[in-house]
């Protein structure tokens, strides 16, 4: 409408000014054709006029024509002056849009693109001549051109402006792009709505800074719940462990002097069971704990698989058990008996997920995580070992899959489980150093993926536990600070025919080893020992006899501690529960060096 009225205003000036140039024209040329048509006139007097009223009359038009010439030429200079400012104000303004990081838009009420800057360019990926004249339907998905359309209308409809944090828009290149942006109306001078202003910021960058600082929260949380369950954990397994050891000791003792003839032997056989079943539960807690795995070695994986799946399959005939195991896998070190606990927690998740039966799949292979997969599998890089249990089950949704590996979670009837085998299996590889993950769609079934790092140590296949009880005559020191403990041992080591002394604290037993060097030939000890640390009593043992020999007894696992006496010379360690047949090869490797 503007640029009407300055059209209609420079229209009228170009006519007044024409106006006053012919008039000034025709007077001079008048002037000079009466001159040329009469010689003998005088051309001044004819310019002037013939009288005075008339010579006034001409110089009071020519004032006229004067003023309203300068009047004119003034407005003109002004219009010029202003255009330019016009101008170089728009060519401000232009250079800032196409330079600001935002992208900057107009279209029309229809949502087609009428004007934007380079930067929405950079976003859409498309060039300024694709553009123009695109509708927003072009660069979205179906749902999100919707919505827009309607963010669009309540702009119409209100004239308040929208302002939007999350959108997604597709690039030309198929890439998705996250953006957030604000909407505003345009108007023409009769406030009639003309079309759509929009400032845009892509976030792409910003969102998936905020979604890897919340997966980190989200995994400090986790480790921090982890780690105080797994103190917990620990603490419970031990003295549950020093219980059992009392139990199973009785029960070791009492076989000792009776045979399959005997009226209780059925019974304390089950009631060895029983404590063998506790101790499995002992060992899901141990796996929470930090550095929870027993002692480990170097094992061929493939035989932990045949031998679980075998017990595994005898027991549950309704599930089919395929096995495609790899021949030349690689070995990783691991304690087997917490690798066989994972197992077989995987094999009873499967079974709960086919209650009618179905099919289990175990593959193995051999597996280099590189640079790009190491991210996306939070693994380092290097060569792993990938196990896969495979069911055909119902499967899960991705709500219950984000909880699969949290402690006491479960799908199960409260009867039917605590929630422990699939956590305490997470925290038992991820303590070997590796991963395990989850992929199941509901009513496809589910995969477990297992990732343990391979090892270049080679296997050595475990000597068979000889079936006699190995008896000596030496003495042995017991340390132990539970008086349960020290009555069951106190009662084996003289079943098996040693002499003990008995120390109840750190400072009693060196008392006792100074005192009596010569006649001790071993020690058996517990990691927690009233007065001073493991390592710190262990440290100060080896400063009174640097060829001491000591056999480690506790409830908690070969970790922590434990492993680093271990690591500091300390000839053996035997978890509890164990049989009077156990100790007794424990005690003899020991003391002959083995």
């Amino acid at each position: 409408m503007k640029s009407k009225t300055k059209k209609r205003i420079r229209f009228l000036d170009s006519i007044v000014i024409t106006g006053i140039g012919i008039a000034a024209i025709y007077w001079i040329l008048e002037s000079f054709m009466f001159f040329f048509l009469s010689p003998e006139a005088n051309i001044i007097h004819h310019l002037l006029g013939e009288d005075m009223f008339e010579t006034l009359t001409r110089v009071l038009v020519l004032c006229m024509f004067l003023i309203f010439g300068s009047h004119i030429q003034y407005n003109i200079n002004r219009r010029r002056e202003a255009d330019i400012a016009m101008q170089q104000q728009d060519e401000k303004y232009r250079t800032i849009v196409e330079n600001i990081e935002e992208g900057f838009l107009e279209t029309d009420l229809a949502g087609n693109f009428t004007f934007f800057n380079n930067s929405i360019c950079k976003i859409l990926g498309y060039s300024g001549k694709e553009l123009i004249g695109m509708n927003n339907r072009e660069y979205t998905n179906s749902e999100n051109s919707k919505r827009l359309n309607e963010i669009m209308d309540e702009v119409r409809r209100t004239c308040e402006p929208a302002q939007v944090k999350d959108f997604e828009v597709i690039r030309k290149d198929v890439a998705t792009r996250a953006i957030e942006f604000s909407l505003y109306l345009i108007k023409d001078n009769k406030s009639k709505p003309t079309g759509f202003r929009g400032v845009v910021r892509d976030v792409t960058e910003i969102f998936k800074a905020e979604r890897e600082k919340k997966k980190l929260e989200k995994q400090l949380q986790h480790s921090q719940k982890m780690e105080s369950i797994g103190s917990l954990a620990g603490g419970i397994a031990h003295d549950f462990n020093n219980v059992l050891m009392g139990m199973q000791g009785n029960a070791s003792l009492m076989l000792f002097d009776i045979d399959e003839s005997h009226p209780h032997y059925t019974k304390i056989k089950s009631l060895e069971r029983y404590v063998e079943n506790g101790s499995s539960l002992t060992r899901q807690l141990l796996g929470f704990a930090k550095g929870g795995g027993y002692e480990a070695r170097a094992t061929e994986l493939n035989e932990l698989i045949k031998r679980t799946s075998s017990m595994f399959g005898r027991a549950r005939k309704e599930i089919k058990i395929h096995t495609n195991l790899l021949k030349k896998i690689w070995a990783v070190e691991v304690n087997q008996g917490q690798m066989e606990m994972v197992f077989l927690n995987l094999y009873i998740n499967a079974l709960h997920a086919m209650p009618e039966g179905g099919n289990l799949h175990l593959l193995s292979e051999n597996v280099v995580i590189d640079e790009g997969s190491a991210g996306n599998l939070d693994l380092k890089q290097g060569e792993y070992v990938k196990v896969s249990v495979v069911d055909t089950g119902t499967g899960m949704d991705k709500k219950i899959q984000e909880k699969i590996f949290d402690p006491f979670f479960t799908t199960k009837e409260k009867s039917r489980g605590t929630g422990l085998g699939l956590a305490s299996a997470s925290e038992v590889i991820k303590n070997h150093g590796g991963l395990i993950d989850v992929y199941s769609e509901k009513g496809k079934g589910t995969t477990f993926n297992i990732y343990l790092p391979a090892s270049d140590k080679k296997v050595i296949q475990e000597k068979e536990l000889t079936r006699n009880i190995i008896k000596g005559t030496e003495t042995i020191l017991l340390v132990d600070d539970e008086e349960m403990i020290i009555e069951v041992n106190q009662e084996i080591l003289k079943t098996l025919g040693y002499k003990t002394m008995i120390a109840r604290s750190g400072k009693e037993a060196v008392e006792i080893y100074k005192s009596s060097q010569e006649k001790i030939n071993m020690v058996i000890m517990d990691m927690i020992i009233p007065g001073v640390s493991g390592k710190e009593f262990y440290d100060n043992l080896k400063k009174i006899d640097p060829e001491i020999k000591v056999l480690l007894s506790s409830g908690y696992s070969v970790s922590g501690q434990a492993a680093e006496i271990l690591e500091r010379g300390c000839n053996g360690f035997i978890q509890k529960p164990f049989k009077l047949k156990e100790l007794s090869v424990k005690i003899r490797e020991v003391l002959d060096g083995k």
